[in-house]
C-alpha cells in the first residue's frame, strides 16, 4: 500500500519486523510444547529462549540474502534463527514443522489483530453516525428515488440507517475475526506425521487462536471472509460517501464536506469547496472490491496445497486492512463534520419541488373522500403536471381544480410537513447501542 492511504498502525502489523518476529514466536511456543511432551532438553529450551535473535531491520536484510541462495523464504529465516542461536540448540527450531504451520498461523494471528483495529474503527464511524442521526432527526430534508424529489424525511434518517449498515458490517467484521483467529502445526499434509498436536494446541491457546483441521494449508475461504468483511465496509462507505456527494452539488446544496482554513478547492477557481473526501473514499471502495476478488480466487488450491495464493495475499492481504482503516478513519471525520445546510434543504423540499412531495397525501385524501383510486391518480398526475408546467405551487393548482371536492381541513392536513414526518424518531429505536 502507498503512505497515502496506510495508516501507521496497521503498516506496522504487516511489517517484515513484525511478520519475522511473530513466526519466530511461532517456532518458539512449539519447542516449548516439545519441551512439554520431552522431545527438547530443558537445558536446550532455555537456550532457545535466552538466545532468541532480536527481529529487526539488520535481520530481515540477512533473511532476505539468505533467500538468494535458498530461494525459499521461511527457509532463509529459519537458517537465520538457527544461526543466530547457535548450535546444537538451533537444530531443534522448526523441528516436525512445515514452511505453512508456521507461516500460515504467524499470519492468522496477524489478521486477527488487524481485524480488532477495524472493528474498532468500525464502531467509531457507526458511532459518529448515530450522533448525527439522533441530533438531526428533526431536520427535514427532501427524499429522493431515481434522484427525483419523492417524499419528505429528515436528515437524522439518512444518517441513522447508514449507522445500521455499519453495525452489519460490524458484525460481519467479528464473524470474519472469529474465522481468521485460527492455526495450524499439523506438518506436511495436515496429518501430524511428525508432529504431536499437543503442540498445535498449545502454541495456539498461548496466541488466543483455535487449533482447526487443515491440509498444509489453513483453508482459503477464512481470509476470503476477511476480504468481504473489509470490501463490505468500504462498500457502506461509498454508499455514505456517495450521498455526500450528491446532496453537496450546487444545485441541490443540502451538505458540504469540512472545509479547513487555507483549504483550497481548486487551483484556478477560488470559488470552489469540492467533496474531495467523499470522492476519494468513493474511488477506494473500487480497490477494496477488487482485492475480494483476489481472495476468492485463492480458495481453490492444488490437492493438499499449491502456492499461487501466496504471491496474491502478500499484496491483497495487508492493502485491504490498511486501506479499510484508513477509509473508516476518513469516513468518521466526514460522518463528524459533515455540514448540513437545514434551512436549503427545507427550502428545496418546500419551494423546490413546489409541493410536488405531498402528492401521495392528496392523492389518499381524495380516496378518503369516495373517489376511485384511478380517477384519483388520474386527478393528481394531470395536476403535478400543470404544476411543473406552470411553475405554481402544487397546492394552489389543486385547490384550483374543480374535480378536487376536498374540504379546506383535508388539503391542510393533506400539506401538513409535520404530520408526515410524525414517526420520524422510530428509526432512532434501531439504534439499540446508543447510550
Amino acid at each position: 500500500m502507498i503512505p497515502r492511504y496506510a495508516p501507521g498502525d496497521v503498516a506496522a502489523l504487516f511489517s517484515d519486523e513484525r511478520r519475522f518476529d511473530t513466526m519466530l514466536e511461532v517456532e518458539l511456543l512449539a519447542a516449548e510444547a516439545l519441551g512439554e511432551l520431552g522431545v527438547i532438553p530443558p537445558a536446550d529450551l532455555a537456550a532457545l529462549r535466552a538466545r532468541r535473535p532480536t527481529v529487526d531491520a539488520a535481520f530481515v536484510d540477512a533473511v532476505n540474502e539468505r533467500e538468494l541462495v535458498t530461494h525459499h523464504d521461511t527457509a532463509a529465516f529459519v537458517d537465520v534463527v538457527q544461526e543466530r542461536i547457535g548450535s546444537p540448540e538451533g537444530a531443534w527450531v522448526h523441528y516436525g514443522l512445515t514452511s505453512s504451520d508456521v507461516v500460515d498461523t504467524a499470519l492468522c494471528h496477524t489478521l486477527a489483530a488487524a481485524m480488532d483495529l477495524v472493528i474498532d474503527d468500525a464502531t467509531k464511524l457507526r458511532d459518529a453516525l448515530t450522533r448525527r442521526a439522533v441530533s438531526s432527526v428533526d431536520a427535514p430534508i427532501v427524499g429522493r428515488t431515481h434522484g427525483v424529489h419523492a417524499e419528505p424525511t429528515t436528515y437524522g434518517a439518512k444518517f441513522a440507517l447508514f449507522a445500521l449498515q455499519v453495525q452489519r458490517d460490524i458484525e460481519r467484521a467479528e464473524h470474519a475475526r472469529r474465522g481468521i483467529a485460527v492455526g495450524k502445526l499439523s506438518g506436511a499434509v495436515g496429518t501430524y506425521s511428525n508432529i504431536d498436536p499437543e503442540v498445535e494446541a498449545y502454541v495456539c491457546q498461548r496466541l488466543g487462536l483455535v487449533p482447526v483441521p487443515a491440509t498444509q494449508v489453513i483453508a482459503r475461504d477464512r481470509h476470503a471472509e476477511v476480504l468481504y468483511a473489509c470490501a463490505a465496509i468500504g462498500t457502506t462507505i461509498e454508499q455514505f460517501a456517495l450521498e455526500v456527494r450528491l446532496l453537496a452539488r450546487t444545485e441541490v446544496g443540502e451538505v458540504e464536506e469540512p472545509f479547513a482554513p487555507g483549504q483550497k478547492g481548486s487551483s484556478t477557481m477560488p470559488h470552489k469547496r469540492n467533496p474531495v473526501v467523499a470522492e476519494r473514499l468513493c474511488g477506494l471502495a473500487r480497490v477494496s472490491r477488487g482485492y475480494l476478488q483476489a481472495g476468492l480466487e485463492d480458495v481453490a488450491l492444488w490437492h493438499e496445497r499449491d502456492i499461487s495464493h501466496s504471491s496474491v495475499e502478500r499484496v491483497v492481504l495487508p492493502d485491504a486492512l490498511m486501506l479499510t482503516v484508513y477509509m473508516l478513519r476518513q469516513a468518521t471525520w466526514l460522518a463528524d463534520g459533515l455540514v448540513l445546510h437545514e434551512e436549503r434543504a427545507l427550502a428545496n423540499l418546500t419551494e423546490g419541488s413546489l409541493g410536488l412531495v405531498f402528492s401521495q397525501s392528496v392523492l389518499l385524501a381524495l380516496i378518503e373522500s369516495g373517489m376511485g383510486r384511478d380517477e384519483a391518480y388520474r386527478i393528481v398526475q394531470r395536476d403535478s403536471r400543470r404544476t411543473v408546467e406552470e411553475g405554481r405551487a402544487f397546492r394552489d393548482v389543486i385547490e384550483s381544480d374543480d374535480e378536487v371536492a376536498l374540504s379546506a381541513a383535508a388539503i391542510d392536513r393533506a400539506f401538513d410537513l409535520d404530520r408526515l414526518l410524525a414517526q420520524r424518531r422510530r428509526v432512532l429505536d434501531a439504534l439499540t447501542w446508543r447510550s
